[in-house]
């Protein structure tokens, strides 16, 4: 790959900031990984598609990357060119509601935006609907690919479309059916292509009352998770009949350590790096949890995390 070329291409077409050997442990939420090769910040969509048109035609290996939660990036890296949706960030919100103020308003939002900072936002506006994602990790983009939720409430519940850019720059609009939502899972996942930013149907309500609901929510997270390490967030989706946090628990590995990654004393569903941890850690320690939760009880635990090589 004549990554120099691609390089000046970028600054020739001024497609946005750019770093080579951008180093992934900067950029993912659990602090941990080698240096891409090239990491650019496109500004705004029409930049985004000349960019991942010319890639696609010249040949170069692309990922797509947020806010970089349920992410384990090798130690190595990937020589690969990132494109972080850092730079679509932006939300359409809808003019003040008239008549039935429990018709469903539309909010459209950029796949960079933080999912918290959306729901935060449409607390303040009196916007029902996102109260679920008070203090989740990760960008509006990534949470409709694994179709976050919490509280009884889900990303999937809420969404009217989602737009994605495929290898040739094109847009392609999705309805909620058309995304394929399941349990902490999409079909956008396998797509292979961009989500460029979504919209979401919301209900007008009592701002006081929503922000006090989601208050309750934080709070709750403040004392179940162990918010003041490093994590990917939690590491294996919920299997039925319980929590994959106390099955791992139960089965004696809450504290486990392997270099600088710790099973979380606090919830054992996160693995916290505690200072200078490898992603090899990492997998050493959710092979354990996965492993001893099959033997002792006869259920398989199923990973959230994406891995980069």
């Amino acid at each position: 790959m004549e990554w120099h070329k691609l390089e000046n291409w970028i600054a020739e077409k001024q497609i946005g900031e750019w770093l080579a050997q951008a180093p992934l442990s900067a950029y993912t939420s659990w602090k941990i990984g080698g240096p891409a090769r090239l990491m650019v910040w496109p500004e705004g969509e029409g930049k985004l598609a000349q960019l991942i048109k010319h890639c696609s035609r010249e040949g170069f290996p692309l990922r797509f990357l947020g806010l970089g939660t349920n992410l384990l990036a090798s130690d190595e890296g990937v020589e690969a060119l990132v494109v972080h949706t850092g730079k679509l960030d932006q939300a359409v919100w809808p003019a003040a509601p008239q008549g039935d103020v429990e018709s469903a308003v539309t909010v459209e939002a950029g796949a960079g935006l933080p999912l918290a900072g959306l729901a935060a936002a449409a607390a303040r506006k009196g916007l029902r609907g996102l109260e679920f994602a008070a203090g989740i990790p990760g960008s509006f983009g990534g949470a409709l690919i694994m179709n976050a939720g919490a509280y009884g409430g889900q990303i999937s519940d809420l969404v009217e479309y989602v737009r994605c850019m495929d290898a040739e720059g094109d847009i392609h609009v999705l309805d909620g059916q058309e995304a394929g939502f399941g349990y902490r899972s999409s079909s956008l996942r396998e797509s292979g292509e961009l989500i460029v930013s979504g919209a979401l149907r919301l209900i007008p309500g009592d701002a006081d009352e929503i922000r006090a609901l989601m208050d309750s929510y934080l709070q709750a997270r403040r004392e179940k998770q162990p918010l003041d390490l490093p994590s990917g967030g939690s590491v294996f989706r919920n299997p039925a009949g319980g929590g994959a946090g106390r099955y791992i628990d139960q089965a004696g590995l809450k504290g486990q350590r392997v270099g600088g990654a710790q099973i979380s004393g606090k919830h054992a569903n996160f693995i916290v790096n505690l200072g200078g941890a490898k992603a090899g850690e990492v997998r050493e320690l959710m092979e354990a949890a996965g492993r001893e939760v099959r033997e002792r009880f006869g259920v398989e635990l199923e990973s959230e995390i994406v891995y980069w090589e």
